[in-house]
């Protein structure tokens, strides 16, 4: 087994074909398939199943692609450590719930490393689809909060794919509104204040779970519900609609527009926002730099 077989693997499995693959690695389709074909017989398994519709991945195959990228992620790291010129593009790639400074700490990184070539994501996504990125070693970081009522969940299911949970800063409960909206000038405002205002939240697909949701509170009952899967629908129907969603309260103004306000909510839970990584894997230098730059703008808008 070769580093170069897992990068086969890999691109064949984010492109779907092998012509797709072939084009993008510069090899012959024969040399391609040949290569993997010798990678199964080694290891013993079926990583694609081949059909006349083309190919798919097999069970194992998905789980043998979660370890390969850990492998290129590990070799990466040790070029990029012990080689001043490692060559490539820079890659890195973070997962994330909808936060203004997950994006700012983003640009941060940009700017920093971005001056060559580069390869960078940025996923803002449903929570379970954070913690399969970074299980799969899709993403090296990814962004999500715990409180009292998801902690145990979530925690169980972060154990199970071997995966640590660090925290980053304590938000006690806003709501985002419309600077126009009727309750914008009330220093702190109540749940039954926002009774009869239409309540946005971030849609979390097939694992559409209270206790995966990125509002807390998600379990009480509400008159109006709207949900959403992007950060722009959900800041046009807060002004649109004079609805409202429950967040940390950390706000941007260039990212977010000067439409948008956070108010207090009068209720005592907090989250507890952090990131989590693979307990087997090592955080590169970009990573240590956009953690460095979320801390550094965490500083900026009062949060230690």
């Amino acid at each position: 087994m070769t580093l170069q077989q897992l990068r086969y693997v890999v691109t064949v499995a984010e492109t779907g074909t092998i012509t797709e693959a072939a084009n993008k690695l510069y090899i012959s389709q024969p040399s391609l398939t040949n290569a993997i074909h010798e990678l199964e017989k080694e290891m013993n398994i079926v990583i694609f199943n081949r059909t006349n519709k083309g190919i798919s991945l097999s069970k194992e195959g998905d789980d043998f692609l979660g370890y390969a990228r850990q492998v290129l992620e590990q070799a990466s790291i040790l070029e990029e450590r012990y080689k001043e010129n490692s060559g490539g593009k820079k890659q890195f790639c973070v997962s994330t719930q909808h936060y203004s400074f997950a994006v700012n700490a983003f640009v941060d990184l940009i700017q920093e490393y971005g001056q060559e070539a580069y390869d960078f994501s940025l996923r803002e996504t449903q929570t379970y689809e954070i913690i399969e990125d970074v299980a799969k070693m899709r993403s090296e970081i990814g962004i999500l909060f715990l409180n009292d009522f998801n902690e145990s969940v979530i925690r169980k299911i972060l154990k199970s794919h071997d995966l640590a949970f660090h925290p980053l800063f304590v938000a006690k409960p806003h709501v985002f509104i419309s600077r126009n909206h009727p309750l914008a000038k009330k220093k702190v405002v109540t749940n039954q204040d926002l009774e009869d205002y239409p309540y946005l939240s971030f849609e979390q697909g097939e694992h559409n779970s209270f206790y995966f949701s990125e509002e807390i509170f998600s379990a009480a009952e509400r008159k109006k519900n709207i949900r959403v899967r992007d950060r722009a629908t959900l800041f046009n129907l807060l002004i649109g609609l004079n609805g409202y969603t429950v967040c940390s309260g950390v706000i941007d103004e260039k990212l977010n527009g000067k439409d948008i306000i956070a108010v207090p909510l009068a209720d005592e839970d907090e989250m507890r926002i952090g990131y989590i990584t693979h307990r087997k894997g090592m955080i590169s230098r970009l990573g240590f730099t956009y953690l460095d730059a979320i801390k550094k703008y965490l500083g900026e808008t009062g949060y230690p």
